[in-house]
């Protein structure tokens, strides 16, 4: 896209969403991470279903460190993958306590080294807590930025070098968030909202549709694994 068109991109997203914000619901550093980990491959809004109950049960690090498993699992059941973040929740609660005096650790070396935070998770945080400039890419923001051709990365490292690039440090939290919020409820991998979408003059996976199905652009790898 020219400067032009980035600039009537951002533009819009701010008129369509003017509320950029995560829809997980936290209200403290604790609950954050913690949210944003059951959060991966899940969504806010399953999350948003099993955290009240966790939080009343496991406040901070340190009960967290100290949970059963057994007690961790029968709450996030509902949560995708709920044995693995069940353990992970454990590791990161002891982790925290233990290297870092039961504090989140403000920089992406070491928060990347606790379980169940990789970089996405870890620009999730570090972005919500405005500890630094960050642009995570998930599975909506990777497809959104491929349609609207602001990437042509193969995988979100990629996608978020390329998004890096073209807009400006202050946007990019924004961005994150109008990107999801775009594809959760127009965009959408399946049955994109072309027709109705405010971005379709800009976007060139509009204007092609017709020609190719708009529902496989970007979505390639998943296409390859289904054969």
């Amino acid at each position: 896209m020219s400067n032009k068109r980035l600039d009537q991109l951002l533009k819009i997203l701010g008129q369509l969403y003017p509320d950029p914000k995560s829809e997980l619901v936290f209200k403290n550093d604790f609950q954050l991470i913690v949210s944003v980990v059951l959060s991966a491959q899940c969504t806010d809004k399953k999350v948003n279903e099993v955290t009240p109950a966790l939080f009343t049960k496991f406040s901070d690090f340190r009960s967290l460190a100290k949970a059963k498993l057994s007690d961790i699992e029968e709450i996030i059941r509902p949560i995708n993958y709920f044995k693995t973040k069940s353990k992970n929740l454990i590791s990161l609660g002891i982790q925290i306590e233990r290297d870092f005096e039961g504090k989140i650790p403000l920089n992406f070396k070491d928060i990347t080294t606790l379980s169940g935070v990789g970089r996405k998770t870890a620009n999730v945080v570090l972005g919500e807590l405005g500890v630094d400039f960050t642009l995570p890419v998930d599975t909506h923001v990777f497809r959104v930025s491929k349609r609207l051709g602001l990437s042509k990365g193969k995988n979100p490292n990629e996608v978020e070098e390329d998004l890096r690039k073209q807009f400006p440090k202050k946007d990019w939290r924004s961005l994150h968030h109008w990107l999801i919020f775009h594809g959760r409820r127009v965009c959408a991998a399946r049955s994109p909202k072309c027709g109705e979408c405010a971005l379709k003059e800009i976007c060139p996976s509009a204007k092609a549709f017709g020609q190719t199905p708009l529902k496989t652009i970007g979505n390639s790898n998943r296409r390859k694994k289904s054969r």
